[in-house]
């Protein structure tokens, strides 16, 4: 029997130092990101996930988006080394929360990579190729996920952090997408379903089972995904949002042995 597990992280108390790349600096409100978070925790277990929460610490502003730290599969968890060097301290607290889980490979340098660049459907993993993840991370995640099977891609992303910003899953054969951030031919076997134009940063959602998880900042695209009979939960996320953080980067899901 399996059950799943959500690995999270604790918002940081210096989260207003974080990394920023596309978004303006705004002033955060750390009572209310870390209120947000909690009800985002809350709703996970709602949706059947057990929480493992992971503490942050203020040598490590984005410890919130433990996503980009890691990539759990189910033979093994591929620990990243991310792309901005101030997130590399996040690296030795989640290693050894994972350790108790499953094997753990390391891309080691000069590699780089961050999870949130990272899309796997079924046997198929989608790596973004962006300024936080390089040639030699992506070629080395191949060589670690050949032997179990996995087929390993580059993808091109523009305009936006990750290619999660872009494109997340729905289902096995659908995905949600913001075309202008992408190339939509490089995803041509896949049913693809556009946010709403008013909603650019709609593209991140998260897949917990046969049900998702979504940012209540875009009514527009989540009424086209109910119209498809999709089973949403919203969860507020405008203070984490202002990190340049979306709904899959707060957590790690995953298949935990109940045994």
């Amino acid at each position: 029997m399996a059950t799943l597990l959500a690995v999270t992280r604790a918002v940081s108390p210096a989260i207003v130092n974080c990394q920023l790349t596309h978004l303006a600096r705004e002033p955060i409100d750390i009572v209310q990101a870390r209120a947000q978070h909690a009800e985002y925790e809350r709703v996970l277990e709602r949706l059947g996930c057990s929480i493992e929460r992971l503490p942050g610490g203020i040598d490590i502003p984005d410890s919130v988006f433990v996503e980009d730290i890691a990539i759990v599969f189910d033979e093994l968890a591929i620990i990243t080394r991310p792309g901005a060097v101030s997130r590399r301290a996040e690296v030795p607290g989640v290693s050894a929360a994972l350790s108790r889980h499953r094997p753990l490979v390391s891309i080691a340098e000069p590699g780089t990579i961050d999870g949130g660049d990272v899309l796997v459907v079924g046997r198929s993993v989608f790596v973004g190729r962006t300024g936080r993840t390089n040639d030699s991370g992506i070629e080395q995640m191949r060589t670690a996920l050949a032997p179990h099977g996995y087929a390993v891609a580059s993808r091109s992303v523009r305009s936006c952090l990750h290619l999660k910003s872009a494109i997340t899953v729905l289902d096995d054969s659908t995905l949600l997408v913001n075309r202008r951030w992408i190339v939509d031919e490089e995803f041509s076997s896949f049913d693809l379903v556009d946010v709403d134009s008013a909603e650019p940063a709609g593209a991140n959602i998260v897949r917990v089972g046969d049900r998702l998880l979504y940012a209540a900042a875009f009514p527009r695209t989540l009424e086209r995904l109910t119209d498809r009979g999709y089973d949403v939960t919203t969860v507020d996320v405008s203070e984490i949002a202002k990190a340049e953080g979306a709904v899959t980067c707060c957590s790690l899901i995953f298949r935990a042995s109940s045994d």
